[in-house]
């Protein structure tokens, strides 16, 4: 059932509680005159956007970053308050994350994920999300605590990925039941970990999965601005999480993005966005970039959602049918487990024949990728 949890200092606490009872006023009064934001969004879908862009907007005001994180975990409105996971923190010695570990098991293939936060945040709310998707999917989750910026800017991140790739294979996790998987910028970390393991002569894991992957860290596609209106995190942001990311190693955009790998001999790669995200643009053009490449590359984008509308869990048709297509991408990937048709979300689609014996079917051609 869904809750809302309140934590840490009590200005924190009120500003957020302000910030959810504008938001829902503010649906409110314009639903009461015809007037949502986009008609095909619910009530809590809609007040959630405005909720979450309010505290990504307040804490990015702050000019202490702790206490920008602190302000950001002072509400965390969860859909599922109780996953059936265990949650077990990793040994002194091992890459620093946590296992989330399912009651039921569902398969035999293990999750490696990178969370989202824009390398900045690792969100309580994110936590929770980890632990909702171990549930789902029914396998066990190894989510990496990499360090963040600005504090710790690249190459940090991609060495704590690798760490952690390297840690799971030690444990004898046999790459062809390895999944990659990240959201937003985990996102980006899933590819640039994917397109790193070749000079790092590492295997390629069965299938890499990204929510919502932030995959051009530049300016790129009229959505990056353009869909501020619609979603939670906004496009000034993207930017300044790059200068964060960049700190001051003299990288260029192309270095950190992911548009700029090289994905040849990568693993297939299943790709989900919403179609009034900030980052849709851009996350179209990688799948088209990276299937010119030959990689084999899969993209869904549910229309009317924004950035991350995964986290609404079961309680939305659009995320439910994302989170059973991230399960069926993993066990086409791991088990062989029959078709993974194409679906009317469905804009990229080359990974027929690949990551395992089922065919794919419903594949769409390739003049019918972006408009």
């Amino acid at each position: 059932m869904p809750k809302t949890i309140l934590q840490g200092r009590f200005r924190h606490k009120a500003r957020s509680l302000a910030n959810l009872t504008l938001a829902c006023a503010d649906v409110l009064a314009r639903r009461a005159v015809g007037r949502p934001l986009v008609p095909e969004w619910s009530i809590p879908f809609e007040v959630a956007n405005l909720f979450w862009r309010a505290q990504f907007n307040h804490a990015f005001a702050l000019a202490d970053i702790a206490e920008a994180r602190a302000y950001f975990d002072s509400l965390v409105s969860v859909v599922d308050g109780a996953p059936a996971v265990d949650v077990r923190p990793s040994l002194p010695g091992e890459p620093r994350g946590d296992w989330f570990i399912p009651h039921v098991r569902k398969g035999a293939a293990t999750v490696l994920y990178f969370h989202g936060g824009g390398y900045t945040f690792y969100a309580a709310v994110t936590r929770h999300f980890i632990a909702m998707l171990a549930d789902t999917l029914g396998l066990p989750v190894f989510a990496v605590d990499y360090r963040l910026t600005p504090e710790h800017p690249h190459p940090a991140q991609i060495e704590d990925a690798l760490a952690a790739y390297r840690f799971l294979l030690a444990r004898g996790v046999d790459p062809a039941q390895l999944v990659v998987c990240g959201d937003s910028a985990g996102g980006h970390l899933m590819l640039m970990t994917v397109a790193a393991l070749r000079g790092a002569g590492l295997p390629q894991p069965a299938i890499g999965i990204g929510i919502s992957p932030w995959t051009d860290i530049g300016r790129r596609g009229a959505g990056q601005f353009g869909n501020d209106r619609y979603d939670l995190v906004q496009g000034y942001m993207t930017l300044q999480f790059a200068a964060w990311l960049k700190g001051a190693g003299g990288f260029g955009d192309a270095e950190l993005s992911p548009i700029a790998q090289d994905f040849r001999d990568a693993p297939p790669l299943y790709l989900q966005a919403g179609g009034k995200e900030i980052l849709v643009d851009m996350i179209r053009d990688f799948a088209r970039v990276a299937q010119a490449q030959g990689a084999q590359v899969r993209l869904d984008v549910w229309e009317h959602m924004t950035h991350e509308f995964h986290a609404h869990g079961q309680t939305l048709p659009d995320s439910r049918e994302a989170l059973e297509r991230i399960g069926a991408a993993i066990r086409w990937a791991t088990e062989g487990a029959g078709a993974f048709p194409a679906i009317r979300q469905t804009e990229v689609d080359s990974l027929g024949g690949q990551g395992g014996s089922g065919a794919l079917s419903g594949n769409c051609s390739r003049e019918s990728v972006i408009s």
